[in-house]
């Protein structure tokens, strides 16, 4: 139906500019996202729970950083889910040159809330 639609595309959205407005103005905010079940695929790396995920974005070496979205798709899942796929690029520190990102994620709710089930990152360089 139209209405479910139109639902997992608001509720995405509102995840997505959420996630990257806290993400580029308060690192630590983002720990209210994810669930001790909660998975981050970063580069190569993965990291299972809270603790381990924030420990990995708080240790990213950037003093400032801005993620600029190009586009946003959503999908509704299983079990009431949304996969959410970000693309964009990222200015860190002072430099003007935006590298290419992908981002996905999964959301599901919890006691009414939605959190990050899923979390994969991948700079789009070619090397």
């Amino acid at each position: 139906s139209k209405k479910s639609k139109m639902d997992f595309v608001t509720v995405g959205t509102e995840f997505v500019n959420h996630y990257y407005q806290t993400f580029d103005t308060n690192r630590a905010g983002l720990s209210n996202l994810y669930t001790a079940d909660s998975m981050l695929t970063w580069e190569d790396e993965q990291f299972k729970g809270v603790e381990s995920i924030m420990e990995k974005i708080g240790s990213l070496s950037f003093q400032k950083i801005q993620h600029q979205v190009f586009r946003m798709d959503f999908q509704p899942s299983i079990g009431g889910s949304i996969l959410v796929s970000s693309t964009g690029q990222l200015l860190m520190d002072e430099d003007s040159n935006g590298i290419p990102f992908a981002q996905s994620f999964v959301l599901n709710q919890a006691n009414g809330a939605w959190y990050v089930h899923n979390d994969i990152f991948r700079l789009n360089i070619m090397a």
